[in-house]
């Protein structure tokens, strides 16, 4: 981790030394007056509003798209500095995505990219690997979720970086990881959530399997990377060294996926898609109300089952040889949930939920966008937060979580412009003067 100070060691700046820079013994400073500051010193502005338990971190975030893209918006969002590297020009095809286009932009690059600083960078030119090699200085944490090889064939891969700064930590991620046979085929989210088995227990039992609406596997893959990077800064500090953290898409779906493998191993049972509900755990669904809106109900407990019949006005349902047990409402699943639908469509929705709060009823609306706008829960928690934007103004996005008690993170600004930063990060920070920033500017290096 960084200190807000560059690290020094009798005086003399370790950062200066170990990027090459002289330093003179007596002094501890560069006899060169234009010698860049070190590559571990914040970078100018970068400190000044990041809040959270991460501020000590500098993060390269060089992936493109979600997986890594998010893993990096996590670390943000808790005070680490990311400094995203996009290719000049074009940047991350995040900037263009999206179902809704207000102007011809993106409203999903405001949150993926929300706290990040962004630099343009041609990694493919021997310019651009060296501007990377200057910047691992002083980083914590590289991101990539390039295809495995890629960044050997830049010269910078791990072996390469950790030479530089055996304190970093690269984080890979990729559909299928960095070994084993399908380490080299291309690997995204919607791959690694079939291979990961989620999409063959998604959806209704009569149709085809399904998706769960958002990228559910990239972002499984960037949360397990981030959870996996922190832990090696962890492991650092005893160590000293930093590690390669292998985040497989698939992988990570698979982690998530309770006891399927084990219970085909053992028992020989496959999970297969079975819609709204869970088998044999009733009534546990979404019903339909008097004013064609859905409530999900879930009452499968014997005692929280009795409040449910109670509410319902039939209070010997739950009394039912039937429907008295677990195992028994089980069992008869679709005839129970008919039973309990035939009562939430006499009511409608506002009503309903009122009904079965008062019995304490464990119940849930099927929220949209609207609804948790709306919400004073999500009010009261800042769950939802307004955030300025150049050209939509105030938009709203989802806070940042968990809340931390004493170091709590915060949503500070949305994504930034392509290669809003270069200034800072090349010149104030690298050092790379005006001349040779607009030479590489015209060239597509930066």
């Amino acid at each position: 981790m960084r200190s807000n100070e560059p690290r020094r060691a009798n005086g003399i700046d370790e950062a200066a030394t170990a990027a090459g820079h002289p330093v003179d013994a007596k002094s501890g400073t560069s006899p060169n007056p234009s010698t860049p500051r070190p590559a571990d010193a914040p970078t100018p502005g970068a400190g000044a509003t990041r809040q959270g338990p991460l501020t000590d971190l500098r993060v390269i975030e060089m992936g493109q798209l979600l997986a890594g893209p998010f893993c990096g918006q996590l670390m943000a969002d808790f005070g680490a500095e990311v400094i995203k590297v996009e290719p000049p020009g074009t940047g991350d095809p995040m900037r263009q995505w999206g179902r809704e286009k207000p102007y011809g932009k993106s409203l999903w690059w405001p949150v993926v990219a929300r706290n990040k600083r962004s630099v343009t960078l041609n990694l493919r030119t021997d310019e651009g690997q060296s501007l990377v090699r200057d910047l691992v200085k002083g980083a914590d944490i590289l991101i990539e979720n390039f295809r495995p090889g890629t960044l050997e064939r830049w010269n910078l891969g791990p072996d390469a970086l950790a030479a530089i700064n055996p304190r970093l930590i690269v984080v890979r991620v990729t559909g299928y990881g960095q070994t084993g046979p399908y380490a080299p085929r291309a690997g995204y989210g919607a791959i690694g959530e079939a291979m990961g088995g989620l999409r063959h227990v998604v959806g209704n039992p009569d149709a085809p399997p399904s998706r769960m609406g958002i990228s559910i596997g990239d972002e499984l893959a960037a949360v397990h990377a981030c959870m996996g990077a922190l832990m090696a800064v962890h492991a650092r500090e005893r160590t000293g060294r930093g590690q390669v953290v292998d985040a497989a898409i698939y992988e990570s779906v698979l982690n998530m996926m309770e006891s399927l493998v084990t219970e085909f191993d053992v028992a020989g049972y496959v999970r297969e898609r079975t819609g709204a509900i869970l088998p044999n755990v009733a009534p546990s669904n979404v019903y339909a109300t008097a004013d064609d809106k859905y409530l999900l109900i879930a009452a499968n407990q014997d005692t929280v089952f009795k409040r449910l019949a109670a509410a319902m006005g039939q209070a010997e349902l739950a009394d039912d040889e039937r429907y008295a047990t677990h195992s028994a409402r089980g069992a008869r699943q679709g005839e129970l949930d008919d039973i309990v639908e035939a009562w939430t469509r006499t009511l409608p929705l506002v009503a309903l939920e009122a009904r079965l709060e008062e019995h304490g009823v464990p119940c849930g609306l099927i929220y949209r966008a609207e609804d948790m706008l709306d919400d004073p829960h999500f009010t009261a928690r800042e769950a939802i937060v307004p955030v300025e934007h150049p050209d939509f103004g105030t938009i709203r996005m989802q806070n940042v979580v968990p809340k931390l008690s004493d170091t709590p993170g915060a949503v500070r600004h949305v994504g930034p412009a392509l290669g809003e930063h270069n200034d800072a990060i090349f010149g104030d920070l690298l050092g790379l003067s005006d001349e040779t920033r607009a030479d590489y500017a015209a060239r597509g290096i930066i």
